[in-house]
């Protein structure tokens, strides 16, 4: 009986030993994706920033500056590229929609991602574009890969429709959660202007007819959670000059938007949380189940091997004299010599 409990425990050992390497490196790489129906909205303030009035062409201090992204899922679009692509897929289709203290618009960036569901990888397809001009991307854009790496990556650029390396800088804390630090600099780069402008009559074709030309230049910095690759703070120190061209009235430059652009609060508090979520999943299928099953086919294999030694142990001998057992002369259950009788 005790070999037969020992042959089950090893075969038990011999599986769960089998199965924490193919949940780390097999089942994880294929489970762990971003849901393609994903929808997310984050706001970004800019306090004390500095824009252009379009009407007098001259640049004003503002007490605010808001600037909602939302990213929208495209399952319809995503499952068609999927087909050609024989792969999962994700399609965000973005707006960067900016707006004044006053609450009215300043300007909007829509744009369309399409990327690798499982490592962040951009695909390029029909659709792929920034504020409608077609691009083809390199490198990630809004989130990092799974199991992010202490390295530098390839970002890509949206305003100015490039891709240039984002800087590891360090791990830190943030909000009680590890995070590596990415910083990148675009530095002054020739940009469209917007299609879409506040005031009416004035547009992106007939501003380029003047001659006056879009720059810009940003600092951005990252905090990721390295375990999800979603950023859980962000922040860009973003300034956008018009130049030359008859349109400024004899000017060089003047500024179209300057400020410090950060992720407001209530937006990191609930990033925080949904991130945390989210990361034990992650965690699941990379640390506590294959580390769960090691020690579980250790343990396993420890007690077969504890019961095989036990089946194998001869019995100890039982002591002289008892039942059914040889013993000295008189003893019972060891018949003595019969008396003689005449």
């Amino acid at each position: 009986m005790r070999r037969k409990a020992s042959l089950i425990l090893l075969a038990l050992a011999v599986f769960c030993t089998a199965l924490s390497p193919l949940l780390r490196w097999y089942a994880f790489p294929r489970l762990a994706k971003v849901p393609a129906g994903q929808y997310q909205t984050m706001a970004l303030e800019a306090k004390d920033a500095t824009l252009i009035d379009y009407g007098t062409m001259r640049a004003e201090k503002v007490p605010r500056l808001t600037v909602v992204q939302t990213l929208k899922g495209n399952v319809e679009e995503s499952e068609k590229i999927e087909k050609s692509a024989g792969r999962d897929v994700v399609v965000w289709d973005g707006l960067s929609y900016i707006v004044g203290p006053d609450g009215k618009f300043v300007s909007q960036i829509p744009e369309r991602y399409i990327f690798d569901a499982h490592s962040q990888e951009p695909v390029h397809a029909t659709g792929e574009s920034v504020d409608g001009d077609r691009v083809t991307r390199e490198g990630i854009e809004f989130k990092w890969p799974f199991l992010t790496e202490k390295r530098d990556y390839q970002y890509f650029d949206a305003r100015a429709r490039t891709t240039r390396p984002i800087h590891y800088k360090g791990t830190e804390t943030f909000r009680g959660v590890r995070v590596y630090r990415f910083e990148q600099t675009v530095p002054w780069t020739k940009v469209p202007f917007p299609k879409k402008l506040p005031v009416a009559g004035i547009t992106a074709r007939s501003i380029a007819a003047t001659g006056t030309q879009m720059w810009y230049t940003t600092d951005r910095t990252f905090l990721v959670d390295p375990t999800t690759g979603a950023p859980v703070y962000g922040e860009e120190k973003h300034k956008e000059e018009m130049r030359g061209g008859t349109l400024l009235g004899g000017k060089d430059k003047v500024t179209a938007f300057a400020g410090d652009v950060k992720m407001r609060e209530d937006y990191i508090e609930s990033t925080v949380d949904l991130v945390t979520s989210q990361r034990t999943l992650v965690l699941l299928l990379t640390s506590y189940l294959p580390w769960g099953l090691l020690a579980l086919g250790v343990l396993l294999l420890a007690l077969a091997l504890w019961l095989e030694a036990r089946s194998r142990r001869p019995a100890d001998p039982e002591k002289p004299g008892e039942p059914g057992e040889p013993g000295e002369p008189g003893e019972r259950g060891t018949p003595g010599p019969r008396p003689v009788t005449a």
